[in-house]
């Protein structure tokens, strides 16, 4: 399952991520995906959120959760691209814990990239399709 992913990041929980029960709270699951997807974004496809024409808006978001995961457990990361249409991205998320390699949680966003300031769709193209299409599952 994790040799499915492209893109992988190791983040290290928080002691604020555990919740009165005692594991991560699943807030942080999204926060986590939403994080390394724009990480990746900033990074490898050089888009930059404050001045860009376009920004991708979060239209659906979804996360199964398989096991717990509480501080000080890390969590490896993985992301790849399900869907790459014209001006949106399903980005897919998988989480594991980085110790033994369980499987923590899946899920996705489906960001939508509109024009920043009409908010209509626009068309992803350069380098950020460029290196979105590098993520894309075959």
């Amino acid at each position: 399952m994790t040799g499915e992913y492209q893109h992988w990041e190791n983040v290290p929980t928080r002691w604020k991520d555990n919740d009165v029960y005692g594991h991560v709270n699943n807030v942080v699951h999204y926060s986590l995906m939403d994080t390394v997807i724009n990480a990746w974004m900033i990074r490898t496809a050089g888009f930059d959120p404050a001045t860009s024409a376009s920004i991708g808006l979060c239209v659906e978001s979804h996360c199964e959760y398989k096991a717990e995961v509480s501080f000080p457990d890390a969590i490896k990361v993985g992301l790849r691209i399900g869907k790459l249409g014209r001006s949106s991205v399903r980005w897919e998320i998988g989480m594991f814990r980085a110790s033994d390699g369980a499987a923590v949680a899946e899920g996705h966003f489906v960001h939508v990239f509109v024009d920043r300031h009409t908010r209509r769709p626009v068309e992803i193209t350069g380098p950020v399709r460029a290196e979105m299409e590098k993520l894309l599952t075959p």
